[in-house]
């Protein structure tokens, strides 16, 4: 049974887990807002209790940052109808409040001295969901659903761009955050919830004078540009070649290898959204993302397992079932109602996630015997807790370096995110 896969064997070998206490996290970044953010998350971090376990603050920023964008989406699933301002305002407060204690939990990790690799896979986990309610919430604000091939492009490249930033340190065995990142990507979708939020959401379809584009198609324009800087970006990994063994990745694979798990989930998705007779997408268009975006999230971790691990990644899943159905459907006519289909795809592919996520992270916590929400309680003076002590406080934070070279702020890639 599919549902006691993960009850009835390791998903991670004891050699994945002998390689995972042997990581160190590589960071390289040239982000333009970090250094001007640092002063207010040394400031928060330094307000954070010190029995306050890093991931418990990773996970709470992630369900304020979900909960906020499933309010906008009841009020706007396809993203046509225009929700009420104070939905938006909620969306931008819910990513605001995720950004910051993403920022601050590998600081906090360092500061209570409970840094591990543990850290840095909970942080690219959590970011893999955030990213597909980031994209969406976003395409909702700003009324997108007006135009259904535009909001499947931006939210599935946000999701695919992900992917790409954990292909590239697979490969190189370093994240790398350009000049206009992550950090840059959330703040400006932060000014979209509060341009919609003051002015209205209607604002966007309204027409700029002279140039006869409405504001959506702006915005449009200035993320696709982002976009592609960050694909060219991406792309030069492939001049430069891995670094492994005569330039393969770090497990000593292929460096085109992430590409077929990526593949085999947005090319489904485009596949099934174009050929629908009954307009899934266009009709269920929140709900399509979210399907998709935790099969996604599933292959991504997946992919940060591998490069953590430096093993060979796994290219099918058990999540792919509910692409898989909806293909077929398609391909003999509907013969159940492809809602029916999309719903099973989206249940399915959330509880696959959380069901692999939570048997990883229970593996980990057990090979280097620490606790996942909790900080173990050391007298003042004591030694620190044995099994976090030795391992390096840079081979935790899933954080961006900061800018004079030192490691900083746990902070996964993500576009946006």
């Amino acid at each position: 049974m599919p549902l006691l896969a993960y009850r009835e064997k390791h998903i991670l070998s004891a050699q994945q887990l002998r390689k995972l206490s042997e990581h160190k996290y590589s960071c390289f970044s040239a982000s333009l807002l970090d250094p001007l953010l640092q002063p207010w998350w040394n400031w928060l971090v330094a307000q954070t209790p010190l029995w306050l376990a890093p991931n418990l603050i990773t996970i709470v920023g992630l369900i304020l940052n979900v909960v906020t964008t499933l309010i906008l989406i009841c009020y706007s699933p396809n993203g046509v109808e225009a929700p009420p301002r104070w939905t938006c305002v909620l969306c931008a407060l819910g990513l605001f409040i995720y950004q910051s204690l993403d920022s601050i939990d590998g600081k906090q990790a360092r500061r209570t001295n409970t840094s591990s690799p543990l850290g840095e896979l909970f942080d690219h986990g959590c970011d893999s969901i955030s990213t597909v309610f980031v994209a969406l919430s976003a395409c909702i604000s700003c009324q997108l659903g007006h135009y259904p091939n535009w909001l499947f492009f931006q939210c599935f490249c946000a999701i695919a761009l992900f992917y790409c930033a954990h292909w590239q340190t697979y490969v190189s065995g370093t994240m790398r955050f350009g000049r206009i990142d992550v950090t840059e990507a959330q703040f400006s979708i932060i000014a979209i919830h509060l341009v919609s939020a003051v002015l209205g959401p209607e604002i966007w379809l309204t027409k700029i004078p002279i140039v006869g584009l409405s504001w959506n198609y702006t915005i449009l324009i200035f993320i696709t540009f982002g976009y592609t800087l960050n694909i060219i970006n991406f792309l030069k990994m492939f001049t430069q070649g891995g670094s492994g063994k005569n330039g393969s990745s770090v497990a000593g694979t292929s460096v085109l290898s992430p590409s077929i798990p990526l593949t085999l989930v947005v090319l489904p998705a485009l596949m099934i959204a174009q050929k629908s007779p009954q307009n899934i997408f266009t009709e269920h268009a929140s709900v399509y993302i979210m399907a998709f975006g935790m099969v996604a999230a599933k292959v991504t971790n997946k992919l940060v397992i591998a490069h953590m691990t430096k093993s060979e990644m796994e290219y099918l899943d058990w999540s792919l079932l509910g692409p898989a159905l909806l293909f077929l459907n398609q391909y003999f006519n509907c013969i159940v109602p492809e809602i029916w289909l999309l719903w099973f795809t989206l249940i399915w592919g959330t509880q696959d996630l959380l069901r692999y996520c939570a048997q990883v992270c229970l593996e980990i916590c057990q090979h280097l015997r620490i606790d996942l929400f909790r900080i173990p309680y050391t007298p003042k003076g004591a030694a620190p807790h044995p099994a976090t002590a030795s391992v390096s406080s840079q081979s935790n934070i899933g954080g961006s370096a900061d800018k004079n070279g030192g490691t900083a702020h746990r902070k996964s890639k993500s576009k946006p995110h």
